[in-house]
Parts: structure tokens; C-alpha cells; sequence
């Protein structure tokens, strides 16, 4: 298991593994079938992580990426010393301590650059997720009520932050 920087050459496999956890999981944002899947999109999302102005680490087991953690920083002067933070594991390799290497190095990302706020939303029932984040220094911040729709139904989301003394 390697935890690396994405590189240009990722694009397809990791659309691919973006489209598997589609698949694996209610907890992401885009439901089966609906993410975009013009890799030219994804070549933009690794470019903006090579160039240094998001991040994208991926998780690779031997050629395949497995999981990923990324970070968009805040673009205006008001904010750009914020990250949002997405993460995501393939379903068999969830409980490995993948997401506890990521964040790890999430950590060494954000201090280099002088990110003194990470953000990122949960839903409130992924239980697992939300002890993964609290465990790497995130704190429930609030509540989004009716955040997203599942299943047909609304549910709400935690908002959580990591604050870095600077």
C-alpha cells in the first residue's frame, strides 16, 4: 500500500475508482451514474494538484488506486487559508488504516501550506467515517439539516473542522 501524490498518468484509474465507490457507497455525493465521466475533468483535478493548488493523494494497491483524499483551497484572500476536504476508500479496503495514513499526511500538506482550517461534511449516520475524522482532529462544528436526499428521504450532515495553531 502506497500513499502518494496523483500523478497525470492516474486519470483512468481514477475516474475508475471514483466510479466504483459510486457504486459502493450512499455516503459520497454522486449517486450511480451520474458523476461526469469526461477525463478531461479528472486531468483538471490533477492538474490543479501538480501545479499545487489542490490536493489529490491517492491510495494504490500494486497498479490500482484504492482510495483518495483530496482538498480544494479556498480560492479568495478571505478564505485561502482553507481547504474543503473528500476522501474516499474501496469497500474491501476500509478498516485497514488507510484513511488514518491519508489524513497523516493531509497534515504535512496543510502546515507546508499554510492551511489553518479544514472543513469537510458527514452524514450524520456514517458513524465509522465520523470517528475516522474526530480521531485525526476534526470537531463537529454543527448540523445541516436536510443536507442531501437518500433513498428518497432527507438527511442531515455534520459539519466538521480541523483547526492548525499558526
Amino acid at each position: 500500500m502506497e500513499i502518494r501524490k496523483i500523478r497525470m498518468e492516474d486519470a483512468d484509474n481514477y475516474l475508475d475508482m471514483l466510479l466504483n465507490l459510486d457504486n459502493e457507497t450512499k455516503f459520497m455525493m454522486f449517486e450511480p451514474g451520474e458523476r461526469p465521466t469526461d477525463i478531461n475533468i479528472i486531468k483538471n483535478i490533477i492538474e490543479k494538484s501538480i501545479n499545487g493548488d489542490d490536493l489529490v493523494l491517492v491510495a494504490t494497491d500494486e497498479e490500482s488506486i484504492v482510495g483518495f483524499i483530496s482538498v480544494q483551497k479556498g480560492e479568495y484572500k478571505r478564505i485561502k487559508h482553507t481547504g474543503y476536504v473528500v476522501v474516499g476508500i474501496r469497500e474491501k479496503y476500509r478498516g485497514k488504516g488507510i484513511g488514518s495514513k491519508l489524513f497523516s499526511e493531509l497534515d504535512i500538506w496543510a502546515i507546508e501550506n499554510k492551511i489553518t482550517r479544514l472543513e469537510l461534511s458527514v452524514i450524520c449516520s456514517n458513524t465509522i467515517a465520523k470517528h475516522l475524522y474526530e480521531k485525526n482532529g476534526f470537531e463537529v462544528e454543527g448540523i445541516r439539516k436536510n443536507a442531501m436526499i437518500i433513498d428518497g428521504k432527507y438527511v442531515d450532515e455534520f459539519s466538521m473542522a480541523k483547526i492548525y495553531n499558526s
